[in-house]
C-alpha cells in the first residue's frame, strides 16, 4: 500500500469534504460546464464540489483509495465524477482537451514537478485556465500541514518558470493563510496561489 493509500484508509476524509478556499475564490473565471481536470485530488473533495458547479470534471490521482471515497462522495452529493488513476510524473492527457487544470497541494519533487506542469499546459485548450495552490518554503515552520522536504515545497518564482511564456497571469502571490480543510490541514500556512490563462 503506497503512502497515500494509507493517508485516505480512514473513514474519515483526511482535508475534509468541503473545497479548497482558494479554487472556491476563484472558480467564477471558469465557463459554465466547463471539462475540469484534477490531478492529485485524492479523497474528491475539489472534483465533487466542481461537479456540484455544474463542470465536467475528472479527478486524478496514484490512490485508488482516495478515489474510491471520491467515488463515494460524488455519489452521496448525487453529482457525476470521472476519475483515472495515474501517476502524475508519467501523467499524459490528451492535448487541448481541457478548458481547466486545478492543482491543489499537489507536491512533487523536482523533475516530475515540471513534467505535470507541462502535460497540464498542454492539456489546456487555447483559454484555458490553471488554478493552483500549493505551500511555500515558509511553511516549515508551520505545524498545519505540507511537505517537510524543502524540494517539495513551490515558490512563485518556480511556477513562472514552469509555464514559461504559455500561461498568462491572471493572479499570482505569496501569502499567508489560514486552513481549515479537515484534519490534515489546520491552522496557519504559507502558500503560493494563482490563477494562469492559456494564451492563444
Amino acid at each position: 500500500m503506497n503512502f497515500w493509500d494509507q493517508n485516505f484508509a480512514g473513514a474519515e476524509y483526511r482535508y475534509g469534504t468541503q473545497p479548497n478556499a482558494y479554487l472556491a475564490s476563484q472558480a467564477h473565471r471558469l465557463a459554465p460546464g466547463s471539462a475540469v481536470l484534477v490531478p492529485g485530488d485524492g479523497e474528491g473533495r475539489n472534483g465533487v464540489w466542481l461537479a456540484r458547479q455544474g463542470h465536467r470534471v475528472t479527478a486524478i490521482d496514484l490512490s485508488t483509495v482516495g478515489l474510491d471515497k471520491a467515488r463515494q462522495l460524488a455519489q452521496a452529493q448525487g453529482v457525476a465524477l470521472d476519475t483515472q488513476v495515474a501517476d502524475l510524473g508519467q501523467w499524459a492527457p490528451a492535448p487541448a482537451s481541457a478548458d481547466a487544470v486545478v492543482f491543489v497541494f499537489v507536491h512533487l519533487p523536482p523533475g516530475m514537478r515540471e513534467a505535470a506542469h507541462r502535460a497540464a499546459v498542454q492539456a489546456l485548450r487555447p483559454g484555458g485556465l490553471l488554478i493552483l495552490e500549493a505551500f511555500t518554503p515558509a511553511q516549515l515552520v508551520h505545524a498545519s500541514g505540507g511537505p517537510k522536504a524543502p524540494e517539495l515545497l513551490y515558490t512563485l518564482e518556480q511556477l513562472r518558470h514552469d509555464w514559461g511564456s504559455a500561461l498568462e497571469e491572471l493572479h499570482a502571490e505569496e501569502t499567508a493563510t489560514v486552513l481549515d480543510e479537515g484534519p490534515g490541514h489546520q491552522g496557519p500556512g504559507q502558500v503560493v496561489h494563482g490563477v494562469w490563462r492559456k494564451r492563444a
